[in-house]
C-alpha cells in the first residue's frame, strides 16, 4: 500500500545539507541526457491568472518515477494560505503502480534554494560573503539557510516592498543566520557591492538594475517563471555570464530571457550552458565575471527529492500507510 508523506514527515527527512548534494547529483544527471524529462505542461487558471503545472520525470539511476502536480495562486495570501502549493506521486518504475503521495509545498521551497546554493557553490566567488536577498518571503527565508551552508557569510541585507515584511524578515532570521542581517531602506541600498544577489520577488519588472550590480557578482534569478516576467533589466542580463537550469524550458518561459531577447539585447547564443554541465565538469569559477543563474525550477528536482524523502521515510519508520 502506498505512503503519505505530510508537510512535517518531509521537513524531517530532508535537511538542507542532504537536500543540496542530491540537487547537485540531479542537476548532473539531467544536463547528462540521464533523466527523461518534459518541459512543464502548464495552465492558466481564471481571471487572477493562477497557474496549474504538471512536471513528471524518469530518473533511471535511483530508479524514481514521479509528477509534482503545482498551483501558484497570488490571490492565496488574502485567504492566509501559501501562494505555491504542491503534491508529488511517485511511482513504482517497474509496474506503475502508486508508492508514495508526498507533500511538495515544502519541497517546492527547500529544494529551490538548494539548487541556488549549488550554483553558488560553483559560480559565485569562493570568499563570497555579502548576500543581498530581494523579497522577504518563504524563498527568502529557505534561500539564506541554504546559501549560508555553502558560503561564510559576513553581512546579509533584505529588501522586499513591505517595510513590515522586511523587519520581520530580520527578526525572525537573526536567530538563525550566521551573520548580522540588515533591512535595506531601497533594492538599489540593498545589491550595491554585494557579491551574492538572489531575487525571489513576485514581480512582473525589473526589481534590479544594471548599473547597481558589481563586478564579480554572482546572480540566483529564481522569481520570474513565466515568459512575461522579468526581475533584471535586459542590459544586467546582457552583462552577466548566463547559466541556466534547462536550456528548453529557459527558451519557453524565463521572461527575464526571452524579453531580453525581445529588446535586442541578447540572442539564444547569450546562454553559456546549463548548471548540470557546469557541476559534471568539476569546474570552479575562477575570475570577475558578472555570473547569473536563472532557475525555472525542474520536476527531476523534485522527484529526487521525493525519492530521498521516501527512501529515508522507510529507515525513520515515519509516514503513513494508506488505502485507496
Amino acid at each position: 500500500m502506498p505512503l503519505l508523506l505530510t508537510e512535517s514527515d518531509v521537513k524531517a527527512l530532508l535537511p538542507m545539507d542532504h537536500l543540496i548534494a542530491t540537487m547537485e547529483s540531479a542537476l548532473a544527471d539531467f544536463s547528462s541526457g540521464r533523466v527523461v524529462q518534459p518541459v512543464r505542461s502548464v495552465l492558466q487558471v481564471g481571471p487572477q491568472n493562477a497557474f496549474y503545472g504538471v512536471m513528471p520525470a524518469y530518473i533511471p539511476k535511483l530508479p524514481a518515477l514521479g509528477t509534482k502536480m503545482i498551483t501558484v495562486f497570488a490571490s492565496n495570501a488574502e485567504r492566509d494560505l501559501p501562494s505555491h502549493l504542491a503534491t508529488i506521486t511517485l511511482l513504482d518504475p517497474e509496474t506503475g503502480a502508486l508508492l508514495a503521495l508526498v507533500d511538495g509545498r515544502y519541497i517546492t521551497e527547500a529544494r529551490t534554494a538548494a539548487v541556488s546554493a549549488v550554483s553558488v557553490n560553483y559560480l559565485a566567488k569562493p570568499d563570497a560573503g555579502v548576500l543581498a536577498l530581494i523579497g522577504s518571503g518563504v524563498q527568502a527565508r529557505s534561500h539564506l539557510e541554504a546559501i549560508d551552508r555553502v558560503r561564510q557569510l559576513q553581512e546579509v541585507r533584505v529588501w522586499s516592498r513591505s517595510p513590515e515584511r522586511r523587519e520581520a524578515f530580520v527578526t525572525e532570521m537573526t536567530p538563525h543566520a550566521t551573520a548580522p542581517i540588515r533591512a535595506a531602506a531601497t533594492a538599489e541600498d540593498a545589491v550595491r557591492d554585494a557579491n551574492i544577489v538572489v531575487l525571489v520577488t513576485a514581480a512582473r519588472e525589473p526589481v534590479v538594475r544594471n548599473e547597481w550590480i558589481a563586478d564579480g557578482a554572482h546572480i540566483c534569478a529564481v522569481g520570474a517563471c513565466r515568459p512575461d516576467q522579468r526581475e533584471m533589466d535586459a542590459a544586467l542580463v546582457a552583462r552577466g555570464e548566463l547559466w541556466v537550469d534547462s536550456r528548453e524550458a529557459a527558451m519557453k518561459e524565463a521572461g527575464d530571457i526571452l524579453l531580453a531577447i525581445k529588446d535586442g539585447a541578447i540572442d539564444a547564443s547569450h546562454i553559456a550552458g546549463e548548471l548540470g554541465e557546469f557541476v559534471a565538469s568539476a569546474s570552479r569559477r575562477k575570475d570577475n565575471r558578472l555570473t547569473i543563474f536563472k532557475s525555472l525550477g525542474m520536476a527531476v528536482e523534485d522527484v529526487a527529492a521525493a525519492h530521498l524523502a521516501f527512501v529515508r521515510a522507510g529507515q525513520a519508520g515515519r509516514g503513513r500507510v494508506f488505502e485507496l
